[in-house]
């Protein structure tokens, strides 16, 4: 099953719910292969589905993870904004004023976009 991605990796990479994508599955919107009574979805309709639910902004970073706004602490000049995005904690440091602008506040849905010149990967 090369190529292939289980419905519960294919919810957390799209930051959904198992849920959500048997109902896209019912509603035509997704197609899944059943083997051995779990649903896998071939990973380039994955990739595609990512990308479909990506902005259209025009950016060069590729890593945005939609999340929500679990706790901001302003202090001063900064602040650091804390986000659920799926199983991940995401921690970001910009100014109060950005967080002023953007109207962050706990419970919000945000979206984390990552560009880095460094990338480090654990298994």
């Amino acid at each position: 099953m090369d190529n292939m991605v289980r419905i519960g990796a294919a919810a957390a990479a799209l930051g959904v719910s198992v849920d959500t994508l048997r109902r896209w599955e019912r509603d035509g919107r997704i197609v899944f292969e059943r083997h051995g009574g779990q649903r896998y979805l071939q990973a380039d309709a994955l990739a595609q589905l990512l990308r479909e639910r990506s902005t259209s902004e025009r950016t060069s970073a590729r890593n945005r993870l939609a999340g929500v706004v679990v706790a901001v602490q302003a202090d001063g000049v900064m602040a650091q904004v804390d986000l659920a995005c799926g199983p991940y904690r995401v921690v970001s440091l910009m100014s109060r004023e950005a967080v002023e602008d953007l109207g962050l506040k706990p419970g919000m849905a945000a979206t984390a976009v990552i560009k880095s010149t460094n990338v480090i990967v654990e298994a």
